[in-house]
């Protein structure tokens, strides 16, 4: 690989942010990549909507609905954000973790991949 760890991260964010943007309709107000061993590690702020703070705040039901349609959407998309790290890192991908906080509306992506990438 000729890139640098640090230079595939970066590259990672930008696909997710693009991701986030182009298919979930909002992008994140930051997010950071971090790559250890062979997981590459996701985290996004800001990514819960106006509409979702609201549903979050009608209880345990409301935080339950946003999960899942979250997760669902992610699901779908998986292929999309698999081939995009498989791009950058020339590894592929395992498989996906996630999870969101309808508290603090952060974001976890975790890709496990199939071996642990080589960097310049």
């Amino acid at each position: 690989m000729t890139k640098t760890k640090g230079q595939c991260e970066a590259e990672i964010s930008t696909a997710i942010i693009k991701f986030e943007k182009e298919y979930m309709g909002r992008g994140p107000d930051e997010t950071r990549t971090i790559i250890v061993d062979d997981l590459v590690i996701v985290r996004l702020h800001g990514v819960i909507t106006k509409a979702e703070h609201h549903l979050a705040g009608s209880g345990d039901k409301g935080c339950s609905l946003i999960k899942e349609t979250r997760m669902q959407l992610i699901e779908q998309a998986r292929p999309l954000l698999d081939a995009a790290v498989h791009a950058i890192l020339g590894v592929p991908v395992k498989s996906l973790h996630t999870d969101i906080s309808t508290r603090t509306g952060e974001r976890l992506i975790v890709f496990t991949l199939t071996q642990t990438p080589v960097f310049k």
